[in-house]
């Protein structure tokens, strides 16, 4: 086949029916279902029946007359989850962010107090960094290294920093205590967004955000590096560049925003 076929009905409306559940609602009724999605009530009960039968949907309750997620659905997400690799990931997502703004991206995972970058697509634009594919800095110094200690409580952070660490300064604006990282952690927290200004190259300023899994874990950092000389405010259109990417990467994870349930 050499271009999209056509849509079966019966499929469309069941996958529109489980895509109802990605709200974070909890379980409902087929009425409420009904309702949702414009169906007769007659075609929504076939379809949870079905769904109810392959597993995909299961009873909550013992009327039977609400329903929730089922374990088929579960095997599914854990047989993608297994199958995606953050790296390779990682690779597409950095490319399309350099392609919206020139300049360069790098992904990194927490290790420690460490960060090793797994990915780094270069800025078309010639500017020195001391980043590198499998190169370790410290993660107090870097933005993508602080959007990762943010997703730590303080106690795990206070452990991973006890005496006697040694705070390596890269730079006069790197941050040299467990006080300072702590009161900057929470801001980051607050905002979303890690900076690292100048603290790990006089050179370069970065912006980060943290991506997720599947669990809500932590597990990854995105950041974008700029040169001062031509560096614009981090917290506007390169802050919301690196959020966006790092929720794509997350989603691409298998993470999905939490909903609060009423």
């Amino acid at each position: 086949m050499t271009g999209p076929g056509r849509e079966v009905p019966a499929v469309a409306r069941a996958l529109d029916l489980l895509g109802l559940f990605l709200d974070g609602q909890g379980p409902r009724s087929v009425p409420e279902m009904t309702a949702a999605l414009g169906l007769p009530r007659s075609t929504a009960y076939e379809l949870v029946q079905t769904l109810v039968a392959r597993n995909c949907l299961r009873p909550t309750d013992s009327t039977g007359r609400r329903f929730d997620l089922g374990l088929r659905l579960f095997e599914l997400g854990s047989a993608y989850a297994d199958g995606v690799d953050l790296t390779e990931q990682g690779q597409q997502v950095a490319h399309d962010v350099v392609r919206q703004c020139d300049e360069t991206v790098h992904i990194a995972v927490l290790d420690g107090t460490e960060v090793i970058y797994l990915v780094k697509v270069d800025s078309p634009h010639t500017v020195r960094m001391v980043s590198a594919v499998g190169k370790r800095l410290p993660a107090h110094c870097t933005a993508v290294g602080k959007a990762m200690l943010a997703g730590l409580s303080d106690s795990d952070v206070a452990a991973r920093y006890a005496d006697p660490f040694e705070w390596v300064q890269m730079t006069p604006h790197t941050i040299t205590g467990l006080d300072s990282l702590l009161a900057e952690l929470a801001k980051i927290r607050q905002r979303g967004l890690a900076y690292d200004d100048c603290e790990s190259n006089l050179d370069v300023r970065c912006v980060a955000a943290a991506v997720r899994d599947a669990t809500g874990a932590v597990v990854a950092g995105l950041s974008i590096s700029v040169p001062v000389h031509r560096s614009e405010p981090l917290e506007t259109a390169l802050g919301q560049y690196a959020a966006v990417a790092a929720e794509d990467l997350s989603r691409r994870l298998g993470h999905r925003a939490a909903v609060g349930r009423h």
